[in-house]
């Protein structure tokens, strides 16, 4: 059976949820899926992505994370050598200017074939675009984390990083774009389909 690692982010920014590993841990039972909440810290979330890798020896990891303000499913072509954070992690840290891996590219693409999981999510009734920048923040640090291990450890496995919108409850007063967290998990099935085929 094919081998799937999907991961999503715990809350932050003073947030109650996130729809990244809200909607990750709905496909926790899906065939061959494991799913993995990573802590919102540039240092911890690497390690916890590593030894989640290491452990599930997977085919495919899609890693997730939550996009405030974005209208639908976003694909991540690119990952930047880069911590530049806006506001504090979870442990309080706030690097500036910081590289990720100081001997590393600047960038890497992702393996992913975002184009196609674009097309499969839209084929799923949602909406969904490619984007070319994951941030600096602590998304960006695991798309560029993965991508590096893939480069230079893991060549076979195919991997990349997805952004989901708000979830309905963090947006009551509906001023922002938001999307159901099924929808969310819906999508991320679709993507997994695509990358896989």
């Amino acid at each position: 059976m094919t081998r799937i690692l999907l991961t999503g982010f715990e809350p932050f920014g003073g947030e109650d949820i996130n729809p990244s590993w809200a909607a990750v841990s709905l496909l926790a039972d899906d065939p061959g899926v494991t799913a993995v909440l990573l802590d919102c810290t540039f240092d911890s979330a690497a390690k916890q992505l590593l030894a989640a890798v290491e452990r599930t020896d997977p085919d495919l990891v899609v890693c997730v994370g939550q996009a405030g303000g974005t209208v639908g499913i976003e694909l991540e072509r690119v990952a930047v050598n880069l911590d530049d954070a806006r506001i504090p992690d979870n442990a309080g840290r706030q690097p500036v200017d910081e590289p990720i891996e100081p001997s590393g590219p600047a960038a890497y693409f992702s393996s992913l074939p975002v184009k196609e999981c674009v097309a499969a999510v839209r084929a799923a009734g949602l909406p969904a675009s490619v984007s070319n920048s994951a941030g600096t923040y602590v998304c960006n640090h695991i798309a560029y984390t993965l991508a590096h291990l893939i480069a230079t450890e893991r060549p076979t496995l195919r991997g990349g990083f997805v952004h989901v919108p708000y979830a309905p409850q963090q947006v009551p007063s509906g001023n922002q774009p938001s999307m159901a967290v099924t929808d969310a998990a819906n999508g991320l099935r679709a993507v997994v389909a695509a990358a896989l085929a």
